[in-house]
């Protein structure tokens, strides 16, 4: 467990050196001021004002943006390690596969999730400060959302670095998987669902497998529980769930992905030569 810790406190300390955690701090970090000065907080939409509304806008963008940052960021973890011959080194020390690969991901985690998570409290600190009602409770599920969606992209990218060589090909397979999951597969489906050669509750299954689209429908849910902007989908979904129930698995289903992906990585990274 030393040696873990130890392993996550390094590539805790290489992340910050790098001049990609200052710029993904800053994305989020900057967006939300960014939305408390273009006075977000002092509009309303749909009945959602204040906060709500600002914490609404901030999960809806980062839907998109923390994927692909989680995913270039960390597919070279142990693909770069190995480039650069530092996974060799570090290996000729008393450290197992496990503590090295666990331990990555350990750091790399906090690295990933912090800068994400700070920003909604920074959010609720400026509320404190200026006297505005703070939703709790969303504040709480939307930090339960990003901690499952940051888990399933993290283990996808550990595991894409486990078996690929090199950090080229390490960020082209991210960034197609980031392009797919975002919008190729949406466009599949609605062209299986025009021909009806499937049945739409099969089809709907299928895009809810898709971590970044489970996302999606629970933050909406949050602020539109009839889920009227999605038109006749909500109806199979609000039939088949509860909203609590759908938001529970929205949050557990990335989780358990996650963790799938990132141990098929580490059996591909314990089985195959290291360098």
């Amino acid at each position: 467990m030393k040696n873990l810790l130890l392993i996550a406190y390094l590539d805790l300390k290489e992340s910050i050196r790098a001049k990609w955690f200052i710029v993904y701090s800053l994305v989020f970090g900057g967006m939300i001021a960014l939305f408390f000065i273009a006075g977000v907080t002092q509009s309303q939409v749909m009945g959602f004002s204040g906060l709500s509304r600002l914490l609404l806008m901030y999960i809806q963008v980062t839907i998109v943006i923390l994927p692909i940052f989680i995913l270039i960021t960390t597919v070279r973890s142990i693909s770069g390690d190995r480039d650069t011959h530092i996974l060799e080194y570090m290996l000729s020390f008393p450290i197992s596969l496990k503590q090295y690969y666990w331990g990555k991901i350990l750091g790399r985690f906090i690295t990933v999730f912090l800068p994400v998570f700070f920003a909604m409290v920074f959010a609720i600190i400026y509320g404190v400060f200026i006297g505005a009602d703070i939703p709790w409770d969303i504040f709480i599920l939307y930090t339960g959302l990003l901690f499952s969606l940051t888990s399933a992209f993290l283990g996808i990218a550990f595991f894409i670095s486990s078996f690929v060589k090199t950090s080229e090909i390490a960020l082209g397979i991210s960034f197609f998987i980031w392009i797919f999951l975002l919008a190729f597969l949406d466009i599949a489906l609605i062209s299986l669902m025009m021909q009806n050669r499937f049945d739409e509750s099969l089809i709907i299954t299928i895009a809810l497998l898709n971590p970044m689209e489970i996302f999606r429908v629970a933050a909406i849910s949050l602020f539109d529980p009839s889920l009227t902007v999605m038109g006749p989908v909500a109806f199979y979904i609000l039939d088949t769930f509860k909203q609590t129930i759908f938001v529970l698995i929205s949050i557990a289903y990335p989780i358990i992905l996650g963790l799938v992906f990132a141990f098929l990585g580490y059996f591909i990274f314990a089985k195959k030569d290291l360098v």
